[in-house]
């Protein structure tokens, strides 16, 4: 299925990279401050030479890689997670037929709708088989017959249209099923 008019989604629904940009940046932050505390910590025991500033160095230190063991296994974490459920989505989309790129999220009014256009598509056929039938037939044709399936396509596919267009006028909008 290929979406017309203005409705442009991305592969996965969102903007690329929703949600995770100050996630990022939080961890780059704290990481950053965890880094400068251990660095004043290491210059001020240098400086005092003491057994304390030494003490608060060693402990700098480890929260320094307790805290970069957590950032580091969340964003680890996180990666195989989306990678789960990516590969979650495909799976299902391949068991129902879903084409990639679409949700396949149809709701009743859109069914309901496409039922209605299938509808008018086949009285259209049928007009144009019967207007086929009796231009075969030649001279013996009903001419208010033909007039009549002429006047049944013309309605039926003005309220066709009317249920694929807006309002306004501007392009028709839909999805084109292949």
């Amino acid at each position: 299925m290929m979406p017309l008019g203005n409705n442009k989604p991305s592969a996965s629904g969102a903007p690329a990279g929703a949600g995770r940009g100050l996630s990022v940046r939080m961890g780059t932050i704290g990481m950053s401050i965890m880094l400068i505390v251990f660095l004043v910590a290491v210059v001020f025991a240098a400086n005092q030479n003491d057994v304390v500033g030494w003490l608060v160095a060693i402990i700098s230190l480890g929260w320094l890689l307790i805290f970069s063991f957590v950032v580091f296994s969340l964003r680890s974490a996180a990666r195989k997670a989306g990678a789960r459920i990516t590969e979650a989505q495909q799976q299902f989309n391949r068991a129902n037929g879903i084409q990639e790129g679409t949700t396949g999220l149809v709701d009743e009014a859109t069914l309901a709708r496409d039922t209605k256009l299938d509808h008018s598509f086949k009285i259209v056929q049928v007009q144009a088989r019967v207007i086929r039938d009796h231009l075969k037939a030649g001279g013996g044709s009903d001419d208010e017959t033909v007039t009549r399936a002429l006047e049944t396509i013309e309605i039926t596919s003005h309220n066709a249209r009317s249920m694929m267009k807006k309002h306004d006028d501007g392009p028709v909008e839909g999805t084109v099923v292949d």
